[in-house]
């Protein structure tokens, strides 16, 4: 079968696009221009659109996405939304709507992919209004630990509309008022909605693929061994899933790749379970469907999430991307380093297991084969009871680290450190945990005098470096500091 994909309601051959043509070009190539480019690293969020998801048995659910990361081949069998396909002049989306009723679009740049992103949360099937008039559905706390419908949640509207599915979108000239004002007017869709309609019905499962053109190939492989057995027969193909790491690389730094695999879609590396004595997370799940399976399980994951990037990229990012690119400053590292996560790596010769503390070996590099690849990230249960994740960077949401810090402590009744997990990134060449803080911890009183000793040891870890994003001097201060951050956080929460 060709290779082609459904765009708003429209069947499309894709071509022999290969593995370097992203969405976003394909789309813009087709004459579908409302879909932008702006950045070409997922940071604007003006290339959103909507692809349909599984959402369970016989379910779909409406997911935003960056199009300028993925590559096109990936779409195979797929069905894609853009801003052109929610509505038309005369016949406006409700989203669409209330953007332009509101003064939400003025050049008009970044409104095609507001517009997605805000209709994907406009679709969320558990968006809705309480009894009482409060908001209620998402479920999840803002950063500053706030519900939804807690009376200074300033972060959900009377709509039930989390605004942080906008965090990936910028506005460059109209503000973000009344971009709020639009997301926090939209009722419920009406019934007959055929996107509403179309979540009733089996999101369109994957497809083996596979095309080329001048610059390479792309294969979605059936089945896990197919993919091993291709892995080893060209152990330098490029692993995707989904291609927020990689996208950037194609499209800032023109790297290609003679191969590439798709990988998101396989049902074995997709696999979720929450054990007695363990939880076993699929290394292509995107972090928004950890973060839904998961559903509080993990307290420690449940503060990080909210810390990367934005929805839009954590409805792509997985954390299997995240480990085999073993770079020092990713968010995820430090928290899975704090919870003793185990890696399962598979290649065609069979499974291995190794102590992601035992993972990384240099600046990117790790204990992984060319012919592997992370089939699972395994939590032991139970968790430390007592967690923090600290993101120092610039922005608030949607930056990368200057340092991370994730802490995992368990404290015994009388108040001494019974155990306690520190990881950090972006204070090394690999992300490495804080183990003679730790140490000096251990067995000790949770005191100020006891804690303060222990910053000291924090702020002589790894090996620091000054660039654009911190000095020296400011990464070792911030390790201080978020020990004794911590601490207080823990004493006031006590109190």
């Amino acid at each position: 079968m060709e290779p082609r994909l459904v765009v708003n309601g429209r069947t499309r051959e894709l071509g022999e696009v290969g593995g370097h043509v992203t969405l976003l070009d394909w789309l813009r190539g087709s004459g579908l221009t409302g879909c932008k480019e702006g950045c070409a690293e997922g940071e604007c969020g003006a290339c959103a659109v909507l692809v349909a998801r599984d959402d369970g048995p016989d379910r779909t659910r409406w997911v935003a996405i960056n199009a300028c990361l993925v590559p096109a081949a990936a779409f195979d069998q797929q069905e894609v939304v853009t801003a052109e396909g929610l509505g038309q002049p005369g016949r406006l989306h409700p989203v669409q709507r209330e953007m332009a009723d509101r003064g939400g679009s003025q050049c008009g740049y970044c409104t095609p992919g507001f517009i997605c992103a805000m209709a994907a949360e406009y679709y969320r099937p558990d968006r809705r209004l309480a009894a009482d008039g409060t908001p209620n559905g998402s479920g999840r706390r803002s950063p500053d630990g706030a519900a939804p419908g807690d009376e200074h949640d300033d972060e959900h509207g009377p709509n039930g509309f989390d605004l942080h599915a906008l965090s990936g979108n910028l506005c460059r000239c109209t503000g973000y008022r009344p971009i709020r004002d639009a997301a926090y007017a939209l009722g419920q869709p009406e019934t007959d909605d055929p996107f509403t309609a179309r979540l009733a019905e089996p999101a369109p499962a994957p497809a083996a693929t596979t095309t080329s053109n001048e610059q390479g190939r792309y294969v979605r492989p059936a089945s896990l061994p197919e993919a091993l057995d291709l892995l080893a027969a060209e152990p330098g193909a490029q692993l995707l899933a989904g291609s927020t790491d990689w996208g950037v690389e194609l499209n800032i730094r023109h790297a290609r790749s003679p191969l590439t695999i798709g990988i998101e879609r396989i049902p074995e590396l997709r696999e979720f379970a929450a054990g007695r004595d363990t939880i076993d997370i699929g290394a292509a799940l995107s972090l928004s469907e950890i973060e839904a399976r998961l559903d509080g399980r993990v307290p420690l994951l449940d503060q990080m999430f909210p810390q990367f990037a934005s929805r839009l990229i954590r409805n792509g990012a997985t954390l299997g991307g995240n480990l085999g690119t073993a770079s020092p400053i990713g968010d995820t590292p430090p928290a899975l380093l704090a919870l003793d996560a185990i890696l399962v790596l598979a290649s065609s010769q069979g499974e291995r297991e190794v102590p992601l503390a035992d993972y990384f070996t240099g600046y990117r590099q790790s204990v992984k084969r060319p012919d592997e690849l992370i089939k699972t990230i395994r939590i032991p249960l139970p968790v430390a009871p007592v967690s923090a994740f600290h993101k120092i960077a610039k922005r608030r949401f949607d930056d990368i680290s200057g340092v991370a810090v994730a802490y995992a402590m368990r404290l015994a009744p009388d108040r001494s450190v019974e155990s306690i997990r520190i990881g950090l990134g972006g204070v090394a060449a690999t992300p490495i945990r804080a183990v003679a803080a730790e140490q000096a911890l251990a067995g000790r009183p949770w005191t100020r005098e006891v804690v303060a000793a222990a910053a000291e040891e924090m702020a002589r870890a790894g090996t620091p470096m000054s660039d654009h994003r911190a000095s020296e001097a400011y990464r070792i201060a911030m390790l201080r500091n978020s020990l004794l951050k911590f601490y207080a956080e823990i004493k006031e929460a006590r109190s």
